[in-house]
């Protein structure tokens, strides 16, 4: 050979390589069984029978009375022929079969057999060729031999079904519904983390965000690095490994997220904390591990995990309510976030409300280096709030944002946007082509108070006494110095069990003293003190009232240090770890509750002595309101004259005495009258 076709060959081989044979998968099985069966159901349809003729049958059989029954097999045409097992050792039969029958098989199974060409012509040989020799009779039955092509299609027919209800059980398993994630059952550990890899459409931006200024900052300075790490990498610093958004419920975390994701051009893995909880032992820590394992391959990225408190919380609290699955979970989760192998690239947002009952591991530098809070919004950022939500709706021109912001405070993001829904819901029912200012106040009254329910039958007597309920409210609101603002007063029933309330707007602020806190209390105890002065007895209108001066004053005894014979002291817990004992003595817990009961009553006193000094301001305002069931401030102003302290608090914001910044308290606080407790927003600061 050549050395050209030596070196032709050689290179040939090379680029050729070894060749690959067909990839065998579990398909190849299933394949084989079903050849195997059919193969089998196809040659042992019949018994192995060595063919004779019927002169042979007669003269070396039958005449030696060797037979022991004959089947007639109709539908082939043939007679299968039984031996006794002890004729075996004749000539014939050695002869017949070599030496290779099987004794065990005779008189079971028949060893001959020949064909029969008319059925009656043979029955009627054979009788005459046994009574010729004096034989007896022969046993005979008439049967019918089975086909291939019947069994055959019955067993494929079976394995197709068997084939069939074994594939959908695999994909059933193994589909998003299973609960064992992407690989079903037999990969349950694998993580359910959806990824919204780079590139993927996410229609929320930073622009969809509102009145979270300061939460966005953070959270936009970690999408820069993703996008410019050289700006902080060149000088020496490190992005935080982790952020937690913590906030009450509302206020736009996960929206957040969602916008974080649509703005950083790294793949995005988005799952709840619940995700990781199975019926299974160690799956939890499992799905951690490839969560993780999925984010390296993906980094750098971003993991953010909703309501992570689910297995965040903090471990050994409660032996009792221990749970081991949890606790693993938490701890896989704490070493892959930073473990002795440490990742980079990988950034760790959460989300929760419950910050105080997450593990402090979890909280230490190094996991959650930020802990980003996201609180209710104020004024402005309500403003800026509705500015979103209105966007998709047909608003009227008159409309006022700024006064709307006013009239919400305590809303969050998400109450504002109900409101909106709202509000658009009920211009439509009107039949309005936009939506003003009435269908957004109404829609407000709509989330705070319930529906209105104006078809509820009230008697004459019970409606009087609402009505002079409410007006004592209003009037220890309008001439208490302390007290918030009233805005609307009703006794249109609303709700549940609501008959009547009061509606006041909080002023924002994050410091309350004594006096003003006493002034919530005389206000809360107006409607009871209108009823004993002017029905001379109480009702039970009062049950939420008083369910709101008790939260009040026990806050000031235990909480707030505001009551010289207990002291400067605080028994309250937020980490709620002594649940079980009480923090002080039983002679302490007597003094609390007499000074609790000295507040109260000192303030009701004082109510009673303010609408008995105002009683013909509190008739002017009852005899309105069961004239026309619903008085706004205006009215009120119409009827009793300006609010006295109206001007005095306009003069010293001018002159710059007030310079508390504004902070969210609660929504409108809504005085109840009601037969039944009905919970309503509470004026304690939390």
């Amino acid at each position: 050979m050549s050395q050209e076709n030596k070196q032709s060959k050689s290179n040939m081989e090379k680029t050729d390589g070894p060749r690959k044979g067909p990839k065998f998968n579990i398909y190849w099985i299933y394949g084989i069984i079903i050849v195997a069966l059919i193969s089998a159901q196809i040659f042992n349809v019949s018994p192995e029978l060595k063919s004779i003729t019927e002169k042979q049958f007669r003269d070396n059989i039958l005449i030696q009375g060797d037979v022991q029954k004959l089947d007639l097999v109709k539908n082939k045409e043939q007679v299968y022929v039984y031996v006794k097992k002890d004729r075996l050792e004749k000539d014939f039969y050695v002869k017949q079969f070599k030496g290779k029958l099987d004794a065990r098989k005779v008189g079971n199974d028949p060893i001959f057999s020949f064909e029969v060409v008319d059925w009656k012509a043979f029955e009627e040989r054979l009788d005459t060729f046994c009574k010729a020799n004096n034989l007896p009779e022969v046993d005979m039955r008439v049967i019918k031999a089975p086909e291939w092509f019947g069994p055959l299609l019955n067993t494929v027919f079976t394995l197709l079904i068997i084939i069939v209800a074994w594939v959908l059980l695999m994909r059933k398993m193994g589909g998003p519904s299973s609960g064992g994630g992407p690989g079903g059952i037999f990969n349950i550990g694998k993580s359910k983390a959806t990824l919204f890899d780079k590139g993927a459409k996410v229609n929320i931006t930073f622009a969809d965000v509102a009145g979270l200024d300061e939460a966005k900052v953070e959270v936009m300075e970690i999408v820069d690095f993703l996008k410019n790490p050289k700006k902080y990498t060149s000088l020496g610093g490190k992005i935080p490994k982790g952020a937690l958004l913590v906030g009450p419920p509302g206020t736009g975390k996960t929206l957040l997220a969602k916008a974080m994701a649509g703005e950083a051009q790294v793949p995005f893995f988005s799952l709840s904390g619940s995700d990781f909880v199975e019926m299974f032992v160690g799956v939890g820590a499992s799905r951690v591990r490839d969560l993780f394992k999925q984010a390296r391959e993906k980094a750098p990225c971003i993991i953010f995990i909703d309501e992570i408190d689910a297995i965040g919380r903090a471990r050994g609290r409660n032996a009792i309510m221990s749970n081991d699955e949890r606790e693993n979970t938490l701890n896989q989760l704490l070493v892959e976030m930073d473990g002795f192998g440490g990742d980079t690239g990988i950034i760790i947002l959460a989300a929760t409300n419950r910050p105080d009952v997450l593990d402090s591991a979890l909280l230490r530098p190094g996991r959650f280096d930020r802990q980003i809070s996201i609180d209710r919004p104020d004024v402005k950022g309500r403003e800026a709030i509705f500015k979103v939500h209105l966007m998709p709706i047909k608003i009227s021109e008159t409309l006022d944002l700024h006064k709307l912001a006013e009239q919400t405070p305590g809303f969050a993001g998400a109450d504002i946007a109900n409101v909106c829904n709202e509000a658009a819901l009920i211009a439509a029912r009107k039949g309005k082509e936009a939506v003003d200012m009435s269908d957004f106040q109404d829609a407000i009254d709509r989330v705070i108070g319930g529906l209105e329910k104006k078809n509820k039958i009230i008697a004459p007597h019970e409606k009087s006494v609402i009505a002079y309920h409410e007006a004592g409210h209003a009037v220890c609101g309008w001439f208490l110095e302390h007290a918030y603002p009233l805005l609307k007063v009703t006794i249109v029933p609303r709700g549940t069990a609501a008959l009547g309330y009061a509606q006041y707007t909080p002023t924002e602020q994050y410091l309350y003293n004594t006096d003003q806190l006493m002034d919530q209390i005389c206000m809360t105890l107006g409607g009871r003190a209108a009823e004993q002065i002017f029905f001379g007895k109480i009702s039970t209108g009062a049950a939420n009232d008083l369910q709101q001066i008790t939260r009040i004053a026990y806050s000031m005894v235990t909480a707030y240090g505001m009551n010289k014979k207990v002291g400067n002291v605080s028994f309250y817990d937020p980490s709620q770890e002594n649940t079980f004992t009480k923090p002080f003595s039983e002679e302490t817990g007597k003094i609390i509750d007499e000074e609790v009961r000295g507040i109260i009553d000192e303030a009701y006193q004082r109510t009673i002595a303010l609408l008995t000094e105002k009683k013909e301001q509190v008739e002017k305002l009852a005899k309105e309101l069961l004239d026309k069931e619903v008085l706004h401030k205006s009215d009120v102003e119409e009827l009793i004259g300006k609010r006295p302290f109206e001007e005095k608090k306009i003069l010293e914001v001018e002159e710059g005495e007030v310079a508390a910044e504004p902070a969210t308290t609660a929504p409108a606080v809504i005085e109840n009258t009601d037969n039944n407790e009905t919970q309503t927003d509470s004026t304690v600061i939390a």
